[in-house]
Parts: structure tokens; C-alpha cells; sequence
């Protein structure tokens, strides 16, 4: 008789568990689909006042030409602002429109920021500001007083910002109007733009097409005509992936060149691969001017960590000849096509046009992407990204890479074990998802980083070279392949670990030829990655085609202008 009251207690026990853990588990999701439900609310009702102001405005001024004014670059639209010429009214209202449009098709913007109409009436005030009356938009991890940063995860929602990040500061102090944010991946730690909450940005040139990540609502919305200047940020290539994706430039600068106060991360405390935010823009001018801009002494005072360092224009307007490292590919990841060809074609322009170019490779790409580049942003396996992603559903384009990092470390290392004499690189990657055991191995690591970037600036300066030439991830991919390919990253992350400036510009398109020499590409290493790769950039024709433009750190005015030297040359050509 014990036994069997025993017997019935225990079971009796383990129904009333799981009932209480269903319970709870149910009640989450109740609470995630409430708090989705507010936040699309939110949406929604900004998106319609801003589309009500609109109609007022336009019914107020007739004549506003708002297509001429969409036409102006940022250098030509401040400077009919400063003189009169346009006002802010015409300039804001017409961006507001065509963002309210490009969003409808691309689904790039997480809400408008109704305070900007407030902000409109006084920034006259700031008429001596180098970005004054300009519309800006800012990704949505980036702090604007009373907003989330919920960087595309539930348990972030409903956290509304205390201030502005100093960032958003600066650009009223300059006289600039922050009226929108946009879209990014669940999580930030994406190459692509979808999740839970506001759902997936597609291309602006191909809606089957992703815009690329985590900077892709920035990306398409600037792509799309929306917004002629925004701020992104970047770790691994998140500013560069979807500027290249999109057809517009972006600019990753030296980490501490500009302020992180009030950029949110997924996680603190990661130290081995360096996030930055950069300016996005249809430009490399328009780049320079918003460093110009932000690189002001209202940002050292607001943030003393940042070096008081003004952006230098001399630099930015030199003309003298470089000497020009260049690379195909980094032995790692077969790039497509046409990134190569991208490369090629820049390559040939800049020997017209007088510079030099010596033949680059980095230094041991296939050790220290698993080793130091996943290893470094994911020490503790992955938990820390994991824990944020706790009471809410999971993106569909993301749950294949959510599945990799909850993989036990026994699991991981057993499957790395039997991978590794067929696929090499897979294995090694898998490996170093287990993440570092101790902290003397995470230390261990940092001293490894140390090393590979004095290693790097060593060999940089053997081949006496400025500036490097080196392709970029693109064409833009088909939906639902990001999060399946991390070796790609392989191009743009090695640029965060290094702490190198870096950016990015259009230089061409996917051609019908490039489309056919895609189908005998089978990449360096023939496995599952390579296949996954080659899936997802078909069907490009048509799609934009960038390159990278990289300097040594703190060179970040060098690098602008080697961008521009790129963008220059490559407007020639094309008249």
C-alpha cells in the first residue's frame, strides 16, 4: 500500500509540474503576443499621424516640388537650406512621404518618430549646424528618449529610453532631424533583416531578395529613396553587408571614433570583435559630412572616452597617389562572380588613374575566423544571445542558427570530431560554437586578437601600402539563406576584429555573364557552405555590386577618401 500511495504522490506530482510549467509557458506567450500586439500598435498609429501631417502639409503648400528635392544630394540640400533656397517644411515633408511610400513596399521602418514634427518648428535655432534641416534616419538599437531599443527581442520591448544616445545629440545639435527608425534581425547578430515583432525588410531592388543585416532597415530605406542619410551600426559587416545588398555606401569607422552611449548591443561586455556605429548614405560626401558633423566638440565634452580627434578634410581632399593593396578573395570563402569582377574593374581604374597596386592576402583566415572571430563574439557558447531570446517566438529566418548555439557542447564537439575529415571548415566552426572553457582561455584569446593585429599591421606595412581594395559580401541573397552561411562574413568581420576603418561602395551591377559563370563556381572547400552560397546569390542580374575600401586604425579620413577615389573613378568610366 506505500508503494502504490508513493507511486501516486509522485505521479500526482509530476502532473501538477508540468501543469504549472505549461501554465507558465502559455502565460509567456501571452504576454509576448501582448507586447508585439503594443509595439505593431505603436507602429501603426505613428506611421498614420506621420502620413496625416503629410496630407496637411501638401493641402497648405501646393508648389512644394517634392521630386526635385528628392533628387538633391546632401551637400546640394544643405546648401539651399543654409541660403534659404529650400526650407526645412519642404525638405521634411517630402522625405516623410517618400519614406511612408518606400516602407510600404519594403517594410523597412519600426516607427516614426513624431517628436521630429516638434523638433521641425525650433530647428531654426540650430541654423549654424553643418547637418541643419537634413532628415535623418537611425536604427532602431539606437537610443531616442522615450523609444524602444528592442533590438528585435521581446523581453526589450515596453523599456522605453530614458535619454537620447549621444549620437542622436549631436545630430539636433548639427541642426538634423532624426524622424524615423528602422528595421534590423532578431537578436543583431544577422546578416539578414527579420523578426518577430515588425517582421522581414526585403530589397529595394528585388523584394525576393533580403536587404541584408542586422543595418537593413537603414539600408533599404536609403536604397529605396526614403531617407538620404542614416546611422547604423556594424559587427562583422552590418553596416557594410546591406549597404553592398542595396546599391548605396556605408562607413564602419575606427571603434571609439565616434560614441556608443545609448547603442544598444544584444549583449555587453563582448571585447573581441569591436562594433561601431557609421553613417549610411547614397554618397561618400555625404559620409564625410556626417563625420564632419559628429566629430565635433559637443561629442567630446558629452562622451570623454571618445579621442578628441575633429575629422581632418585636408586628408579626405588629398590628391596624392596611393599605393593600393588589393585581393580576389581571401582563400576562405569563393566569392561570386561578381564580386571579384567588382574588384577587377576597380583595380584597373585606379592603375589609369595613376595609383599603385601591390597584391594582398590576410594572414591565416581559415585559423582565425573559427578561432578568434565566432569564438570571440560568442566566448560563453552562445548563452548570453540565448537568455534575450527567452518568452517570445523565434524568427523563421533565424531559428536554423538559434539551434546551432543550444546544441550541447558534448553534441558539438563529438559532431566537429566526425565532420572534420570531409568538411574541415564546418567542423572547425562547430567547434567554436562551444565557445572558450575558462577565463584564463578567454584571456588566452584576447591575446591571441592582440597578436593577429599586430601581425596584420606588420605585414600591411612589408607590402608598404596605404589603403586596401577587397571585395565585399554581395549580390544581395535570396531570402532565408543568412543565417544558414556564416563563413561568408569571413570578408567583413575580419575588419571588426582587426579594428580597421572600412567601407563600402557601389561600383557595379550582376551581369547576365556573371550569372552564368555562378553555376561552375563549387568554392574552395566543395562543402555544404559552398552550396548553401552559391543558392543564395543566384538570380542577382541586375542587383548592385560593391567593394570594400579598408586603412590602418584611426586612417578613417584616408579611408573616406579612397572611397571616394573609387566612387569618382567609377562615375567616369561609366560616362
Amino acid at each position: 500500500m506505500d508503494n502504490w500511495t508513493a507511486a501516486l504522490l509522485t505521479g500526482v506530482a509530476c502532473i501538477v509540474g508540468y501543469l504549472v510549467v505549461l501554465v507558465k509557458k502559455i502565460n509567456s506567450l501571452r504576454q509576448a503576443e501582448e507586447k508585439i500586439k503594443r509595439a505593431r500598435n505603436r507602429r501603426e498609429q505613428s506611421l498614420q499621424r506621420a502620413e496625416q501631417a503629410v496630407l496637411r502639409y501638401k493641402e497648405s503648400h501646393p508648389t512644394t516640388d517634392s521630386a526635385l528635392i528628392l533628387t538633391l544630394s546632401l551637400s546640394e540640400l544643405t546648401q539651399q537650406l543654409k541660403d534659404g533656397s529650400l526650407s526645412p517644411e519642404d525638405v521634411f515633408y517630402s522625405y516623410m512621404e517618400k519614406t511612408l511610400a518606400v516602407n510600404k513596399k519594403l517594410n523597412c521602418c519600426t516607427e516614426v518618430l513624431l517628436e521630429s514634427l516638434d523638433q521641425l518648428k525650433t530647428v531654426g535655432s540650430n541654423k549654424d549646424g553643418l547637418l541643419y534641416g537634413v532628415p535623418v534616419s537611425i536604427k532602431e538599437n539606437i537610443a531616442f528618449k522615450d523609444h524602444d531599443c528592442s533590438c528585435g527581442v521581446i523581453i526589450n520591448l515596453d523599456q522605453p529610453a530614458e535619454k537620447d544616445s549621444v549620437l542622436v545629440q549631436i545630430l539636433k545639435k548639427q541642426g538634423a532631424i532624426p524622424f524615423v527608425k528602422t528595421n534590423l534581425p532578431q537578436a543583431l547578430l544577422s546578416y539578414d533583416c527579420s523578426n518577430p515583432i515588425y517582421g522581414q525588410t526585403v530589397n529595394p531592388h528585388n523584394p525576393q531578395k533580403t536587404s541584408g543585416g542586422s543595418s537593413g532597415g537603414e539600408a533599404a530605406l536609403i536604397g529605396g529613396g526614403g531617407s538620404l542619410l542614416g546611422i547604423g551600426t556594424d559587427l562583422g559587416g552590418s553596416i557594410r553587408i546591406p549597404a553592398s545588398f542595396s546599391g548605396i555606401c556605408g562607413f564602419k569607422p575606427t571603434a571609439g571614433r565616434l560614441s556608443s552611449q545609448g547603442v544598444r548591443p544584444i549583449y555587453r561586455g563582448q571585447k573581441s570583435v569591436l562594433s561601431s556605429p557609421g553613417p549610411m548614405a547614397r554618397d561618400v560626401d555625404s559620409l564625410a559630412l556626417c563625420m564632419q558633423a559628429l566629430l565635433c566638440d559637443h561629442m567630446f565634452s558629452l562622451d570623454p572616452t571618445v579621442p578628441p580627434l575633429p575629422f581632418n578634410m585636408e586628408i579626405y581632399r588629398s590628391s596624392r597617389p596611393l599605393r593600393i593593396g588589393y585581393l580576389e578573395n581571401d582563400g576562405y570563402t569563393q566569392p561570386s562572380p561578381s564580386m571579384a569582377r567588382g574588384v577587377r574593374e576597380v583595380k584597373a581604374l585606379l592603375e589609369q588613374a595613376g595609383h599603385t597596386l601591390v597584391p594582398y592576402h590576410p594572414l591565416k583566415i581559415d585559423e582565425i575566423f573559427p578561432e578568434l572571430m565566432i569564438k570571440g563574439f560568442l566566448a560563453d557558447g552562445g548563452t548570453s544571445l540565448l537568455q534575450k531570446l527567452k518568452g517570445g517566438p523565434e524568427d523563421p529566418c533565424l531559428k536554423g542558427q538559434f539551434h546551432r548555439y543550444r546544441l550541447p557542447k558534448w553534441y558539438k564537439t563529438i559532431r566537429s570530431f566526425l565532420l572534420k575529415p570531409k568538411s574541415p571548415r564546418i567542423s572547425a566552426n562547430i567547434r567554436a560554437l562551444c565557445g572558450v572553457r575558462s577565463v584564463p582561455d578567454l584571456w588566452k584569446q584576447h591575446a591571441a586578437v592582440e597578436d593577429y593585429i599586430h601581425e596584420t599591421i606588420a605585414h600591411w606595412r612589408s607590402c608598404n601600402i596605404d589603403v586596401l581594395l577587397c571585395p565585399v559580401i554581395g549580390p544581395a541573397y535570396n531570402l532565408f539563406y543568412c543565417s544558414k552561411i556564416p563563413t561568408a562574413l569571413s570578408y567583413t568581420i575580419v575588419y571588426n576584429l582587426l579594428n580597421f576603418p572600412v567601407g563600402v561602395v557601389t561600383v557595379s551591377t550582376v551581369t547576365s555573364k556573371d550569372e552564368e559563370e555562378l553555376k561552375h563556381c563549387n568554392g574552395y572547400y566543395q562543402d555544404m557552405w559552398d552550396k548553401l552560397f552559391k543558392e543564395a546569390v543566384a538570380g542577382g542580374e541586375g542587383l548592385p555590386v560593391a567593394v570594400q575600401c579598408v586603412a590602418l586604425p584611426w586612417q578613417d579620413e584616408l579611408c573616406l577618401h579612397f572611397m571616394k577615389e573609387v566612387e569618382q573613378l567609377v562615375k567616369q568610366s561609366k560616362k
